[in-house]
């Protein structure tokens, strides 16, 4: 069972940033990808980033192309999140999950709470 720990949330007016971690457990914590989702109040799950663990190659949702980066330290088992020029639509909590195999789906810690961004208009 996969266990990931979401942190970095935080509120923050617009135009500013944040940076979330996500920090994966287990003996040998080698997936094909990480990613980053977020939910907002009344929304579906909608995918913001991912990266590829073994070459670092990354994709992102078009509504956060040029503002987010996503990317990974394979010794610390930690994927993160910078968010910069966050504006209000960012405003969702955001989840960590983690691809074992590319033809796998991604797979969510059981019972995360993800971790809580609000920006301020």
């Amino acid at each position: 069972q996969v266990q990931l720990v979401e942190s970095g949330g935080g509120l923050v007016q617009a135009g500013g940033s944040l940076r979330l971690s996500c920090a994966g457990s287990g003996r040998t914590f080698s997936p094909y990808s990480m990613g980053w989702f977020r939910q907002a109040p009344g929304k579906e799950r909608e995918f913001v980033a991912s990266v590829r663990w073994s070459d670092d190659n990354t994709d992102y949702a078009d509504s956060v192309k040029g503002r987010f980066t996503i990317s990974r330290d394979r010794a610390k088992s930690t994927v993160y999140l910078q968010m910069n020029s966050l504006k209000p639509e960012d405003t969702a909590a955001y989840y960590c999950a983690v691809k074992r195999k590319f033809y796998a789906d991604y797979e969510f810690s059981s019972g995360g709470q993800g971790t809580q961004v609000t920006v301020s208009s």
